[in-house]
């Protein structure tokens, strides 16, 4: 079809269009200023829409926000304080973008970190050495994650119900295991690492290991082959397996460490409170998913990043530690931060039915293929057409 429209395409008279049709460069020149007065501009507002922008702005306010609800807000020691407090959050909010990116969800870390906090007090004050048993703490959660995902993958379980059930069930093995009781007595160097600081700093030690998880999970995600594999089942679960990629085996290597990084924040929250009880962490799953929401991972599976995650894990971080200097209770927190979820599912869509809007505006701005110098070039044969049948008349 494209070879006989050009072979009727009709001959163009140059002398007779030059005056109607502008010149190539005039048309090159006409571009080059409409990028120059556009394309910086349209640059700027797509960087504007993109959700991470939006969060950086969300995280000014936020911190605008505390230092208004209270003088002691900016101090460095509150500061110490805030990071001290996300960092149980921050560590299953890495795992656990990994598996929404990959199309699943894990509600039973909250759970996972209570069970390991309890395991480890009791065969602490059980004469177990605190290395061995921070040992069997981590491969109790490697084996919740496995139980976790084993369900999912081999028996095809919707993960939100697996791990809805197993919030409850490895809850309930903690009140088994300790039941009303609390273990408080740990070594010094162990409490140490969790709420001391590195010296001749105000940095609190869990704060390096997460930044060190956190290089090494981006890697991960982002420059490995995992990391593609994982966007490939999140986007297309069918098509990564008609690809090769072994979806089930990944997605179970997912949970394992779901449940491995859910186990050593236990490790830390007990550290840090120097406190074993079945009820810590009661509720933290809220949170985790909301950071992970929040930081742009589609909640379908398929596309997010980390930056936008530890974006997210701050703005979360700051709103409860400037609500608490308020004496604003954790009801009205878990409320705020219950609309922050909301928002980081209807956010996105938000941004994206807009964007697409204005795509279409632009196209249709542009009009059909060819837009407004292909209508002037189709004009030139008219125009030549007509000044011919001039001539034909006046020699007739």
């Amino acid at each position: 079809m494209s070879d006989s429209s050009e072979v009727k395409r009709p001959a163009l008279n140059l002398d007779a269009s030059s005056a109607a049709a502008p010149s190539a460069p005039a048309l090159a020149k006409e571009d080059r200023r409409a990028a120059a007065s556009g394309g910086g501009l349209a640059h700027g507002l797509a960087w504007v829409r993109s959700w991470e922008a939006l969060l950086l702005v969300l995280l000014v306010l936020s911190l605008a926000l505390g230092s208004a609800l209270s003088p002691y807000f900016l101090s460095l020691s509150n500061f110490s304080l805030l990071i001290s407090d996300m960092m149980e959050k921050a560590l299953m909010a890495l795992t656990m973008t990994l598996i929404v990116i990959a199309g699943e969800i894990d509600l039973s870390v909250a759970s996972i970190l209570g069970l390991a906090s309890v395991v480890l007090g009791y065969t602490w004050s059980h004469g177990l050495p605190l290395g061995l048993a921070i040992v069997l703490v981590l491969l109790i959660g490697a084996l919740c994650g496995l139980v976790n995902g084993l369900a999912v993958t081999r028996l095809g379980l919707p993960s939100l119900v697996v791990t809805l059930g197993t919030l409850a069930l490895f809850r309930g093995l903690a009140y088994v295991v300790m039941g009303d009781q609390a273990v408080s007595s740990f070594p010094p160097a162990f409490t140490n690492f969790g709420f001391g600081t590195v010296p001749g700093t105000l940095i609190p030690w869990p704060f390096v290991l997460f930044v060190a998880l956190a290089l090494i999970f981006s890697l991960l995600l982002h420059r490995s082959t995992l990391g593609r594999q994982i966007y490939a089942i999140g986007s297309n679960k069918e098509a990564a397996r008609f690809a090769g990629i072994r979806v089930e085996d990944i997605k179970l290597l997912l949970f394992v460490l779901s449940g491995l990084m859910a186990a050593l924040a236990g490790v830390v929250f007990t550290a840090r409170f120097s406190n074993a009880r079945a009820d810590n962490a009661l509720g933290f799953e809220l949170d985790v998913v909301t950071i992970v929401l929040l930081g742009g991972v589609n909640i379908f599976g398929g596309s997010g990043s980390l930056p936008g995650v530890v974006l997210s894990l701050l703005i979360i971080g700051v709103l409860r530690n400037a609500l608490g200097l308020a004496d604003i209770s954790g009801d009205i927190q878990n409320i705020a931060v219950g609309a922050l979820l909301i928002l980081s599912v209807l956010g996105p869509n938000v941004v994206r039915r807009f964007q697409e809007a204005a795509s279409r505006r632009r196209a249709a701005e542009k009009g059909p293929a060819g837009g407004p110098a292909h209508g002037a070039a189709r004009s030139v044969p008219e125009e030549t057409g007509a000044a011919r049948a001039r001539e034909g008349g006046q020699r007739r």
